[in-house]
């Protein structure tokens, strides 16, 4: 398994219809093989900066089976213009994890 990671900064009067259009557009990532699951986070400090964590089965998933997908680009559209600026995609694999009780939201 691995994670993607995205810091998303979304343009500040727009925050709420992202919050809106994200909800429809998570049925297009969750459809593709490989999808494990995802959530978006927003962060306490700064309104309009989310947190956005999709487990994969592994990197291809991600990166061949939902890029190149058109599913993505019906993500895309509903999605990418929120955003100032770009994010930056990331992939991490698990190196440690202890926990006294983990929590799905």
């Amino acid at each position: 398994m691995i994670q993607e990671a995205v810091f998303l900064y979304v343009k500040p009067e727009l925050t709420t219809q992202f919050e809106k259009d994200f909800v429809e557009a998570s049925q297009y990532i969750s459809s593709i093989d490989g999808y494990i699951c995802h959530s978006l986070q927003r962060c306490l400090e700064q309104e309009n900066k989310y947190l956005l964590l999709v487990e994969w089965t592994n990197l291809e998933a991600h990166t061949i089976g939902f890029r190149e997908s058109e599913v993505y680009q019906k993500w895309k559209k509903i999605l990418h213009h929120y955003y100032e600026p770009f994010p930056v995609v990331e992939h991490f694999e698990m190196v440690f994890k202890q926990a006294k009780k983990c929590y799905d939201f």
